[in-house]
């Protein structure tokens, strides 16, 4: 498994299951579940909310797919495109 960090978002590779040591905490484990995410980017603030993602037990810190990521930063940029300055999105319901 690798590991690299994008605009604060920890992104895993190749995840054989959904426990793995917080690299974090180094105390805990995570457990599959959803988050919530704030991006920031030239004074827009995007919120996403219900992002699925690996959280630890012990401190809370989550970790998220390389494909969570780039859906993510998909939906940031369409964002930044329209030209808002805030955004909610809840991942449960978007397309």
């Amino acid at each position: 498994m690798s590991r690299q960090q994008i605009f604060g978002m920890m992104i895993i590779k190749h995840v054989k299951n959904n426990n793995m040591d917080c690299v974090i905490c180094k105390n805990g484990t995570t457990k599959q579940g959803f988050a919530t995410f704030t991006l920031e980017k030239n004074n827009v603030i995007i919120v996403f909310k219900n992002v699925p993602a690996l959280i630890c037990e012990n401190c809370g810190d989550f970790y998220l797919t390389t494909e969570t990521t780039n859906m993510i930063l998909q939906k940031a940029n369409q964002s930044l495109v329209k030209g808002v300055e805030f955004e909610i999105i809840n991942l449960k319901f978007a397309a």
